[in-house]
Formats: structure tokens, C-alpha cells, sequence
């Protein structure tokens, strides 16, 4: 697949901080790509230079084959960052149709209302919105030209259940339609249900890039559970190699290990007392906070 975003040996320097540190990252077109990182770690400035609102010190950045500040590139991109700014005496509508002139081929104002859950909203003043329906206008607003590459930064952040569900919903359509998708959440459920791929940055550097699935297995290990016989104790199950904890809950118990292939034969070589056996990997959470805690030892 071609690449969407190329990012060369990128370096963003503030004064005496640097923000991103030789950053090197290529996107492919048609991904969801979610890009996470405790705070301050250099996400938001790397999306900024991405949509060229701010330059690199050091390095290149392309977006769609091409310098992101040129305007053929500008018209083909959409970004909801964490500041939504509203016209003051425009409607939510008007709002939505001004965004709309500014595209050749945008999308239909009735659709952007309906997966913006703005529908109810169209003839209220976008100024008198709350914080969550702000944030979904800044949703509306950034599908307004039908974009090849959608930028969400912190995305869901005020919006009710409903609203978050129909986001995340609309943003799995676009993706299907091809479209490049790029978001920073912290809402790590988020991103491992939607995303193709997990970027972890900090201290402006790459810590950790793959699948959910990859992210998660890497790092926390896998978990086998099931429901024990009496003969099982902790005891038992401690001469067993390469188990890292063991959590009791009534008589299931949880055996976290690195090598669950391994460990599963040796639980039915020694004919251990089990029945609704479960495996699966640890939660994107605990892989995150595992990942950073190692980078900054």
C-alpha cells in the first residue's frame, strides 16, 4: 500500500526541551493507526507537524506524497483536535454548511448532522452547545470535504455513550471505505478496538509498534484461566515453569505467563484438574503502562 504519512528523522526542539526525537514513521493508506503515549510525550506536537501547523527542527515530514502545507494536500485531509472553536451567531448548521463551501465535493449536510448526533441540534446556536456536542460539531466539521486522511485527537472526550458508540461506529465505515484514519486517545478500549495498528511514543521517541493484539502479547504476556479441581493449589501450580502470577476468584484462577503453549501442555501432560479453560493475552492498558514504565527505567 502506498504511504499516507512519512515521517524521516524527525526532531521537534523547544527551547531546551526536545519534544520528538528523531522520529521515523510511515502510515499506510487505508489504516487506523492509534498513537499513544502518557502525557507530554510528544504526541500532539508530532500530529502537529504531520498537519504542518508546526515545523521540524530536524527531519521530513509528507503527507499524501507531499509538504502537508501545500493546500492541494490540505483539501484532501480533516483533523478534530482537542480545541473545537465555534462562530460566534452561526447555527450548527450554518456552521457545518460554511466548512462544507470550502471543499468541491463535500459531504451531504443531512449526513454530517446524523453521524455527528446533531440532527436534534441543527437550528441551535453553535456557541450555546455543551463541551460534548462541541466536540461532535469538531467531528462534523472535520468529514465536512469527505477527507482521504482524518486526524481525531482525543476524540470522545465529553460525549455521552450514544454519541461515542455512532463516532466510533462512522469512524469503522470510513476506514472500510479506505480512508486513513490517526488518533490519540486514552481511552486505550478505544484504540484496541478500532485500530489497525498501536504507535507508543515517549519521550518523543517509538517504544513499541504493532497490532493490538501484537502490543499486548509482547508485553503483558498471555493468561490462561480456568475453572480448577480440588487437587489444584497454588502449591502445584508454583513447580510449574514460566508462570508469573496466579490470581485466585472463587475456584477459577488466572496463570499469566510468556509461554502459554508451553504451559497449557504441561497443565494436560500433568493431568490437572480443568474444565472451561480460557486463554488470552492481557489488556492494552496494562501492555501501555508496562511499556512505559520500561523506557523510563
Amino acid at each position: 500500500m502506498k504511504p499516507a504519512i512519512q515521517l524521516t528523522g524527525v526532531s521537534k526542539v523547544y527551547k531546551d526541551k526536545k519534544a520528538v526525537d528523531e522520529l521515523t514513521l510511515t502510515i499506510a493508506e487505508g489504516t487506523v493507526v492509534a498513537l499513544l503515549g502518557p502525557n507530554g510525550a510528544g504526541k500532539t506536537t508530532t500530529v502537529s507537524m504531520i498537519l504542518g501547523m508546526h515545523q521540524p527542527t530536524k527531519g521530513t515530514v509528507k503527507l499524501l506524497g507531499d509538504d502537508p502545507r501545500k493546500q492541494h494536500v490540505r483539501d484532501r485531509i480533516g483533523a478534530m483536535l482537542q480545541d473545537v472553536s465555534v462562530i460566534d451567531g452561526l447555527k450548527v448548521g450554518e456552521t457545518i454548511e460554511l466548512f462544507r463551501s470550502y471543499y468541491e465535493k463535500p459531504l451531504a449536510l443531512d449526513y454530517l448532522l446524523k453521524v455527528s448526533n446533531l440532527e436534534a441540534e441543527r437550528n441551535k446556536l453553535a456557541t450555546a452547545l455543551s463541551g460534548g456536542q462541541q466536540r461532535r460539531l469538531g467531528f462534523a466539521l472535520a468529514l465536512a470535504g469527505d477527507p482521504e486522511v482524518i486526524f481525531l485527537d482525543e476524540p470522545t472526550v465529553g460525549m455521552d455513550v450514544t454519541s461515542r458508540q455512532l463516532f466510533w461506529d462512522t469512524v469503522r465505515a470510513m476506514a472500510g471505505r479506505g480512508r486513513t484514519i490517526v488518533l490519540t486517545t486514552h481511552y486505550l478500549d478505544e484504540a484496541d478496538s478500532v485500530a489497525d495498528r498501536i504507535v507508543v511514543i515517549n519521550n518523543g521517541r517509538i517504544i513499541a509498534d504493532g497490532t493490538p493484539s501484537e502490543i499486548k502479547a509482547e508485553t503483558t504476556g498471555r493468561v490462561i484461566s480456568f475453572i480448577a479441581g480440588p487437587s489444584v493449589t497454588t502449591e502445584s501450580l508454583q513447580e510449574l515453569p514460566d508462570i508469573t502470577s496466579i490470581e485466585w476468584s472463587g475456584r477459577r484462577v488466572k496463570l499469566s505467563s510468556g509461554n502459554t503453549d508451553k504451559l497449557i501442555t504441561l497443565l494436560v501432560e500433568k493431568r490437572f484438574e480443568m474444565r472451561d479453560i480460557e486463554i488470552q493475552s492481557g489488556g492494552l492498558e496494562d501492555a501501555f503502562q508496562a511499556l512505559v514504565q520500561q523506557a523510563n527505567q
